[in-house]
């Protein structure tokens, strides 16, 4: 199995790497259309949404469609928010695989840095891996309401936010699994064999 993980250049990925590598091939990919020939794409959790969005460039549209054809998708933190129409965070236009807007957390600390309880999980892969904790470094968050599905939940100083989504062949995270520990891992790993071809 072939995954590419979208190198934006805006962080080190060496964790997520390690984690992907053990179910698959797993390459660096700035070429949007690479991107969209590999069994899985990886959206990764580092970086701005202006910066992110630029480096897909006119190639944004492509990859919009790749995944609302069934390209498999694993998109964590940023990479999830990358997803949707537009941000709080940025002044361009989102990939709009989803409609709805990027909201700025209501929290008194952004961005928020820390464990929290992964709870209301609907997710197959979250029960497969029994994860109970995720890792976040986030300072903003995904509509509960569009066409994916919100399948955990997590609750940041009172406010509850999407900790998991699901659409199509795309696993959305805000928090981090390959710093989730085990569980995190775990889980990474059963989405991969889900959508493995």
């Amino acid at each position: 199995m072939k995954i590419a993980i979208f190198d934006d250049g805006a962080g080190n990925v060496h964790s997520l790497e390690k984690v992907l590598a053990a179910a698959g091939d797993v390459v660096h990919e700035r070429d949007v259309a690479a991107l969209c020939d590999a069994d899985v794409a990886v959206l990764p959790g580092v970086g701005a949404f202006d910066t992110a969005m630029s480096r897909l460039s006119s190639d944004a549209a492509r990859l919009a469609d790749a995944l609302s054809d069934g390209l498999a998708c694993l998109a964590i933190c940023l990479g999830m928010q990358l997803l949707f129409d537009r941000s709080d965070e940025g002044e361009l236009d989102g990939l709009g695989v989803l409609p709805g807007r990027v909201q700025q957390l209501r929290t008194r600390r952004r961005p928020h840095i820390g464990w929290e309880v992964v709870e209301n999980a609907t997710e197959p892969t979250l029960d497969a891996s029994g994860l109970r904790w995720g890792y976040y470094a986030h300072g903003y968050s995904c509509p509960s309401n569009g066409l994916h599905r919100v399948t955990a939940t997590s609750r940041i100083e009172g406010q509850v936010i999407p900790a998991t989504i699901r659409a199509n062949r795309i696993l959305g995270v805000q928090f981090h699994p390959e710093k989730s520990s085990a569980p995190g891992t775990a889980m990474v790993r059963a989405f991969l064999e889900e959508v493995a071809p």
